[in-house]
């Protein structure tokens, strides 16, 4: 009789921390420019289990990296919300974007390139937009960061999939080429 009531204690001991697992991660798509830079800077943040290159905010349900007008590129981040907030996470995307560029993201320009948070609920939205605020504030500049409804994501091609990581190399390069890190350090400073 013990035996199987420590089985049937394990098994739904074991149930639920699948469910509380599951349960406990959330989601949240940003459009910040390349994608392989927002995927590098969002899956860096603390409490963020992936991130994934894509595009977001189009019309056409197949978009392709040779074909993805009116879509941004697009990064979506499934994260931990015990380990870090909606708040948080937001303000991480925008500590690592230039958020003041109406044309794209330092040397990746045009439509595509532009920036923005995709919000699914009120909640998002109220906290995109105080972030928005804050930072132009803190700026003194006009923030150009759009906040949008949720719309499909579509995840890009496997060869866009953890570029920094596959090609360190290539991807350095990029970045460097790109002036990033000048660009942010001049943007954010020590703010």
């Amino acid at each position: 009789m013990k035996l199987r009531l420590f089985s049937a204690i394990a098994a739904s001991t074991l149930f639920l921390a699948d469910a509380s697992g599951a349960a406990a991660t959330k989601t949240a798509v940003f459009a910040g420019g390349c994608f392989w830079s927002a995927e590098k800077a969002l899956e860096s943040a603390p409490g963020v289990i992936s991130a994934v290159s894509g595009y977001s905010g189009g019309t056409s349900t197949k978009p392709t990296y040779e074909n993805h007008t009116g879509h941004l590129e697009a990064v979506k981040v499934t994260y931990d919300p015990a380990k870090i907030s909606y708040a948080k996470l937001v303000s991480h995307f925008y500590r690592n974007i230039d958020p003041t560029d109406p044309t794209g993201q330092i040397c990746d320009k045009g439509p595509a390139y532009r920036t923005a948070v995709f919000v699914s609920n009120p909640q998002e939205r109220a906290v995109a937009e105080a972030e928005r605020m804050s930072v132009e504030k803190l700026l003194g500049a006009k923030v150009t960061v759009t906040t949008r409804a949720a719309a499909p994501f579509y995840d890009a091609e496997a060869y866009h999939q953890d570029f920094a990581k596959k090609n360190p190399g290539h991807y350095e390069r990029y970045r460097i080429g790109c002036g990033r890190d000048r660009v942010l350090k001049v943007v954010w400073g020590g703010r």
